[in-house]
C-alpha cells in the first residue's frame, strides 16, 4: 500500500463534537414539539445542503428545513467558540504523518467558516495544505467529490490517499473517490452494508497508527 496523503472529516473523526450536534438537533426538536425518530442520527450524520434539509424536513415535520439547520449551525458555532473537543490521537496521528511528509487536508460538510474555526481553536491548522468544505461541490457526501477535490489540492491521487470517516455517508464517499477509506466509528457502529467500502476499521488514531506501521512501514 503506497500513501501520499491523508484527508480527514472533521466532526466525529478530528473532533468529539458528533454529540454536542445531536444534544442541538434534539434541543431544537423540542422546541418544535417533536421527539426525532430513532433513524434521525444516520440519516443526518455526514450530510449537508440539500441532503441536510431533506432530512430535516422529514423528521421535524417542517416544510422548510433549512431555517432549522441554520439555527442549529448557529447554536454550533456559539457552542464550539467556547471550546472544540480533540478526538483522542489526533494530534499524535497529525504529528506522525508531519514526520512521514504525507500532505493533509480536511473535507467536511460544515461551512468553511466553522471548519477554519475549529481547526484555529483547536491549535491544529498548520497540519493542513488545504480544507475543503461541502459548500464548495456540487455533491455531498454520498457522492465522492470532496475527497476528490481535497486529493486534488494537496496534489495527490486519490488512491494514495487515506480518508477518515465516521459516517457511512463519509465512508461512501471516500470509496467512491477510490481512497483509501477508514472508518473510525463515533456514534455509529458500522453496519454490515458499509463494512465492504472500509479499508480498515479502527478504535481511534492510536489503533491507525500501529496498522500504518504494521501495514505499510513494517
Amino acid at each position: 500500500m503506497n500513501y501520499t496523503g491523508a484527508i480527514f472529516d472533521m466532526d466525529g473523526v478530528l473532533f468529539d463534537t458528533e454529540r454536542i450536534y445531536q444534544q442541538t438537533w434534539h434541543e431544537l426538536a423540542e422546541e418544535h414539539g417533536i421527539k426525532l425518530g430513532g433513524g434521525f442520527l444516520k440519516a443526518i450524520t455526514g450530510t449537508n445542503g440539500e441532503r441536510m434539509r431533506r432530512v430535516v424536513e422529514e423528521y421535524y415535520q417542517v416544510s422548510d428545513g433549512a431555517a432549522v439547520a441554520e439555527e442549529c449551525m448557529k447554536r454550533m458555532q456559539e457552542k464550539l467558540s467556547e471550546c472544540v473537543p480533540v478526538k483522542d490521537g489526533v494530534r499524535e496521528i497529525l504529528a506522525f504523518f508531519r514526520e512521514q511528509g504525507v500532505r493533509m487536508a480536511v473535507a467536511s460538510s460544515s461551512s468553511l467558516r466553522q471548519i477554519e474555526a475549529n481547526l484555529a481553536g483547536a491549535g491544529i491548522r498548520a497540519y493542513f495544505e488545504a480544507v475543503v468544505s461541502g459548500t464548495e461541490v456540487e455533491r455531498g457526501k454520498p457522492a465522492p467529490d470532496i475527497f476528490l477535490r481535497a486529493a486534488e489540492q494537496i496534489g495527490c491521487r486519490p488512491e494514495e490517499c487515506f480518508v477518515f470517516e465516521d459516517s457511512e455517508n463519509g465512508v461512501r464517499a471516500g470509496h467512491g473517490a477510490g481512497c483509501i477509506t477508514v472508518m473510525i466509528p463515533d456514534l455509529i457502529e458500522p453496519s454490515d452494508q458499509v463494512r465492504p467500502y472500509c479499508s480498515w476499521i479502527c478504535r481511534d488514531f492510536f489503533e491507525v497508527r500501529e496498522r500504518v506501521n504494521t501495514n505499510v512501514l513494517s
